[in-house]
């Protein structure tokens, strides 16, 4: 008895050969195909699972103790790595959904720039007041109560200077038109 224990000891220990493994690969390549077929939609996809299933299971085949295991060591490989092909899909999906930001054409950047340089050839023609209300409110993005502490001005001067100021632009963005 003591000799059985010792003999099946020593085969755990072994794991699955390569032999062994490479011969149920061969047998079974079809059917484990057959598996990732029915889990995946393109054939490619099958044979990548199948055969990166068989790399996995021969690197670690040290734990696989049972060698009559070894059959199910890649049925159980082929199916994890079929839904991680498919995550990958989804999420490769969920991304390719979304839309693309809109790209500016030459023609597009070049009108901008015309734009923003109008833009600040009028705010040039601003009185001083009225330029810096202008750019501490809409540049900076302060609030009203924030433009007027940092000028040292009250609220309602604010209001007046950026009010003045927005109307003036408008007139002279008008006029490059």
């Amino acid at each position: 008895m003591p000799s059985q224990q010792q003999g099946a000891d020593d085969a755990m220990a072994v794991g699955t050969t390569v032999d062994l493994l490479t011969e149920t690969y061969r047998a079974h390549y079809r059917s484990l195909l057959g598996l990732a077929a029915l889990l995946l939609d393109d054939t490619a996809s099958c044979e990548d699972v199948v055969q990166e299933a068989f790399i996995r299971v021969h690197s670690a085949r040290s734990r696989v103790r049972d060698p009559e295991k070894t059959l199910a060591y890649l049925r159980q490989t082929v199916v994890n790595l079929s839904r991680s092909a498919l995550r990958r899909r989804i999420l490769g999906l969920k991304l390719l959904s979304k839309p693309m930001p809109d790209m500016a054409s030459a023609e597009e950047g070049a009108y901008d720039r015309l734009e923003r340089d109008a833009l600040i050839k009028a705010m040039r023609g601003l009185q001083r007041r009225q330029r810096e209300v202008l750019v501490l409110r809409y540049f900076a993005d302060m609030t009203e109560a924030q433009v007027a502490e940092t000028l040292g001005v009250s609220l309602g001067s604010v209001k007046a200077y950026g009010s003045r100021g927005i109307a003036a632009l408008r007139v002279a963005m008008e006029a490059t038109k």
